[in-house]
């Protein structure tokens, strides 16, 4: 049994999302939820699915003697990033090299990088007049959105579409997509 720690710093419609998919699994299942934002609602889901929650300020996540026997601590296997602002430090890279993956909620390499997250991606996406845009799921390494891409999925965008519309087909996305590509993306680990 795999267990997965989901960083987070928001909402979590994602993290419950994935914590719900996991719940019943052989192969599986969300052991730490940790946020950078105390006031992250996500920790309220967490707590409400009986899964482990926890705060670490961005100090926190940048201390490896702070971080990694916390991780230890769950026998956390493998994380995944779920709506989290913070740049995760080198130290967490190496040591779940191929075992981190984040969600980007644009199709990369269009709009990603610094100051590329929520609202701002779908903004920019609508101000461009794209056709398209969608969700990219991709390993963590030391370049914000940057790397290897593990799958990406696409939605139309009409021209009458709001920045709001555009939003929500980018969630439909990831509530339907993201949990089985973690799921893949374990059982190759194993």
């Amino acid at each position: 049994m795999t267990n997965i720690a989901i960083f987070v710093s928001g909402n979590g419609t994602n993290c419950e999302n994935i914590i719900r998919y996991f719940q019943n699994s052989d192969i599986a299942k969300v052991s730490l939820v940790i946020s950078n934002k105390a006031d992250a609602y996500a920790l309220t889901r967490a707590k409400n699915l009986n899964v482990p929650s926890m705060v670490a300020s961005k100090s926190q996540f940048n201390d490896e003697k702070f971080l990694l026997p916390i991780l230890k601590e769950y026998n956390i296997d493998f994380i995944v990033l779920a709506g989290f602002l913070l740049m995760v430090p080198s130290y967490l890279i190496n040591e779940y090299d191929h075992k981190m993956i984040n969600i980007h909620p644009a199709i990369l390499k269009k709009y990603g990088g610094k100051g590329m997250y929520g609202h701002h991606i779908h903004e920019a996406v609508k101000a461009a007049g794209e056709k398209e845009t969608g969700i990219t799921i991709h390993y963590v390494n030391e370049i914000c959105d940057g790397g290897e891409i593990i799958k990406q999925y696409s939605t139309p965008i009409a021209p009458e579409d709001t920045v709001e519309d555009i939003e929500e087909k980018v969630h439909v996305l990831e509530q339907t997509y993201f949990p089985s590509v973690i799921e893949a993306a374990i059982i190759k680990q194993q």
